[in-house]
């Protein structure tokens, strides 16, 4: 048989994983924030030949999770990652307004958004170097595009917006620095999960744009398409194949 594609995807992504799940000899990793998820639909996703499924526990405020995570995929027989998908994120309960931002809700969402996945990678990186090609995408948003501030007036997710240009910036940096690496920067829609929907009902729409089906068909395509000359240091939009200003 030959060698499994080896997928890791934090903040469960389901769609994503169905996707993979889909392909034949794929081992898709998924991480949840704890033990008290529910992750029925996930364990139900129907499965390719010699494919499955593998989950761990990376909770994105800890320090210590995603260390923890891979000695528990070491522990099932994985020795190598070839893809790894930083999905997880999250806005601030509070969205304040800007000069109503507080410290401690702008840290959270640094936390979360942007030094989590950095402790990932940086867990990872042992696995990620013992693959062929492998690659690092992360999961942003227009939110996180300074010049695209004046045309979809993001600063009225203040915290969210600044983690998200946070995260650009290190990713950025992943590229330049580490050239065997293909690295991917994605908005994949405004996508038609929980809150997708709330942020595009505060923005005048009545619901996302973009189904789930058709942002994880999209990142998928463009992780499984990409090379280090095509799409590094580069912005993408995956519903709609532009790329974004930094």
């Amino acid at each position: 048989m030959s060698k499994s594609t080896t997928v890791l995807i934090t903040g469960i992504g389901l769609g994503i994983a169905k996707v993979y799940l889909s392909r034949p000899n794929h081992i898709v990793i998924c991480s949840v924030r704890s033990a008290k998820t529910d992750v029925s639909d996930l364990k139900a996703v129907s499965k390719a030949s010699d494919s499955k499924l593998i989950l761990v526990y990376i909770e994105s405020t800890s320090k210590t999770d995603p260390t923890q995570a891979v000695a528990d995929v070491k522990a099932a027989g994985v020795d190598h990652l070839d893809v790894l998908i930083a999905n997880a994120g999250g806005m601030p309960e509070a969205n304040k307004p800007l000069l109503e931002l507080g410290p401690d809700e702008l840290c959270w969402s640094v936390q979360v958004n942007a030094a989590a996945p950095l402790l990932v990678l940086q867990a990872f990186l042992p696995l990620l170097q013992k693959a062929d090609s492998p690659r690092f995408a992360v999961i942003s948003s227009t939110s996180g595009s300074i010049e695209f501030m004046k045309n979809i007036s993001s600063f009225i997710f203040p915290g969210y917006g600044a983690a998200k240009a946070t995260l650009n910036w290190l990713t950025m940096g992943v590229h330049l620095s580490q050239e065997w690496l293909t690295t991917l920067v994605i908005h994949p829609g405004l996508v038609q999960s929980e809150p997708g929907n709330w942020v595009a009902k505060q923005i005048g729409m009545a619901e996302a744009p973009t189904t789930i089906e058709q942002a994880a068909e999209g990142v998928v395509n463009a992780i499984t398409n990409a090379t280090r000359e095509s799409v590094g240091g580069k912005f993408l939009s995956t519903s709609d194949g532009s790329v974004l200003p930094w």
